[in-house]
């Protein structure tokens, strides 16, 4: 019974992997990127399945100005706010990916914004352990000219902060 089982398993396996291999022949040649080590997949596989209640990875948080919602580059950040700055008065959403282990919810994790030392607004984020890759993008309106830091934090525990200048 259980070669029956693995049997189909492989079989399944192998009918996703064509379907996504001819799906990655239809679309743009990606960029080249370095293939990390055997002890970097296998650490990242345990979190996902066996790091349960030990919290999410931030990965990476950036501001943008675009998030695509279709296309090749869907739910990326395809416009990211530049060293230039932006001008007062805009929203923009800071972009975030996590990686959240297998099943989590995570709730505790917010957003600050601040203006120099001053907080002018906090949003809740909340991201859960449903794929590889948790991405969640939370919308900031910097209404002032000035030095602003937008701030990712779990609990007391500050995850990332991005800076930027606003005209």
């Amino acid at each position: 019974m259980k070669s029956v089982f693995n049997g189909s398993v492989l079989c399944a396996v192998l009918g996703v992997a064509s379907v996504a291999g001819a799906q990655e022949a239809a679309a743009p040649a990606a960029e080249s990127v370095k293939a990390p080590s055997a002890d970097a997949v296998r650490d990242t596989w345990n979190y996902f399945y066996k790091g349960q209640g030990q919290g999410p990875v931030l990965v990476e948080a950036k501001l943008c100005t675009e998030v695509a919602k279709e296309g090749p580059n869907k739910f990326e950040c395809t416009a990211e706010v530049g060293p230039e700055g932006i001008k007062a008065g805009t929203t923009v959403m800071l972009w975030q990916s996590y990686l959240v282990p297998q099943g989590d919810s995570i709730d505790d994790l917010t957003v600050q914004v601040k203006q120099g030392n001053t907080v002018r607004e906090t949003k809740d984020v909340k991201v859960k352990g449903d794929g590889w890759r948790a991405r969640q993008w939370t919308g900031v309106k910097l209404a002032k000219p000035g030095s602003w830091t937008v701030v990712v934090m779990r609990g007391d525990q500050v995850l990332k902060e991005v800076p930027v200048k606003v005209l």
